[in-house]
């Protein structure tokens, strides 16, 4: 039995891991789930899979939560819960889907203890790739992708040197707004942003696949996970979403990894990483997979892309503010106090004013933290007129 912690365990990374651990012979076992407020659906998970441990940061919905679970379940609450769950269980793979800037101390807490981290959290490794990519080292950990792109790269990687790769090809769907015309993107709605056309997910990262800041989060990533420098990271938009990466060799081969826009299959991939166990998912459909399509990005609709490039180049807090900066602006869009197409200038403005900082993990966060009152004072200056 495979024992997993699924951080995150009520949003759409953590649904369709324990969907995983649902199916019959799955050889895997649930010793800790982790949420942040939705104490309802926590429970419900907690009476299924009867975890040692669970973790819920809204100290409110804890209290909540404490009267309606069983005693053989410790119950961890507050803003250090989830670092404290995966410091506490004993695992053999934390699965981490939480969004956002909040996952990174657990990603250090899994490291730390040498496991394995599924890693769905792409802003811990935006924010603080170089630290924990050494601290993984030093640790013996493992940092396994589950983003499906990277899921991708890493497959097709699989006993290749880094030597032998002439790129690599980061596919984007491009999202619900690939062919709308220009003009009429200051006027997108919270409601047809997250339309995706392929993928289920949360409301951030649906939001960054239509401005394409996802896909800059993504280059900043891959370049922490494989050591890849920049002019060595492309990405094509690819609407269909079947193609999830490719990597061109020095001899001119290209190798992609395909399947059907299913998220369970790069997590099933990472937990049972490097070996490749049985599953009934889907796989090649004449249907789904006919008329595959690939595009250049057109960086005049999708300005957001060339700010990950940008943080690749400047290196430092860049990638923590980046990403701080757009929770800011995702957020405020969501509210109705953004357009949709001023969240790349916003993201951009604040990147301009970054501290500087890199030398640790609690500089990174003070970055984190100015960036966050940057942008929140940029749009309360642009609501005051």
């Amino acid at each position: 039995m495979k024992k997993l912690l699924v951080l995150g365990s009520t949003g759409s990374i953590g649904l369709q891991t324990l969907d995983l651990v649902r199916r019959a012979a799955s050889g895997l076992g649930v010793v800790g789930l982790a949420a942040g407020s939705s104490w309802e659906t926590l429970r419900d998970q907690i009476l299924e899979f009867k975890p040692a441990f669970a973790a819920l940061a809204d100290p409110a919905a804890a209290a909540q939560l404490a009267r309606v679970i069983p005693p053989t379940t410790k119950l961890f609450a507050g803003h250090e819960a989830l670092e404290e769950l995966c410091r506490a269980a004993d695992y053999n793979v934390a699965v981490h889907g939480v969004v956002g800037a909040a996952g990174l101390a657990a990603s250090a807490a899994v490291l730390e203890g040498g496991h394995t981290l599924a890693l769905a959290n792409k802003e811990s490794l935006v924010i603080a790739g170089a630290l924990l990519m050494e601290l993984a080292r030093e640790k013996g950990a493992t940092i396994v992708p589950v983003d499906s792109e990277h899921a991708a790269i890493h497959q097709c990687l699989r006993g290749e040197s880094l030597e032998s790769v002439r790129r690599v090809l980061l596919t984007a769907s491009g999202g619900p707004f690939l062919d709308k015309p220009l003009d009429e993107l200051a006027a997108v709605t919270p409601d047809l942003a997250l339309r995706h056309p392929n993928w289920d997910m949360g409301p951030r990262v649906t939001v960054g696949s239509a401005t394409l800041m996802n896909k800059a989060l993504e280059v900043i990533e891959l370049h922490h996970l494989f050591g890849l420098s920049r002019e060595r990271i492309e990405v094509v938009v690819h609407p269909q979403s079947i193609v999830h990466s490719m990597v061109e060799f020095v001899d001119g081969s290209v190798m992609a990894q395909m399947g059907p826009p299913d998220m369970r299959l790069p997590i099933h991939c990472a937990i049972h990483d490097p070996q490749r166990a049985p599953t009934n998912l889907k796989g090649f459909d004449v249907t789904s997979f006919n008329g595959l399509t690939f595009r250049e990005p057109d960086l005049e609709r999708f300005p957001a892309l060339a700010l990950g490039y940008r943080c690749l180049d400047e290196g430092q807090d860049s990638g923590a503010v980046l990403n701080a900066a757009d929770e800011v602006a995702v957020e405020a869009f969501l509210a109705g106090n953004l357009a949709f197409d001023r969240i790349a200038p916003l993201n951009e403005a604040v990147l301009d004013r970054r501290p500087g900082h890199f030398e640790s993990l609690a500089e990174l966060l003070s970055s984190d933290a100015q960036a966050r009152a940057l942008a929140r004072a940029d749009i309360a200056a642009h609501l005051a007129h």
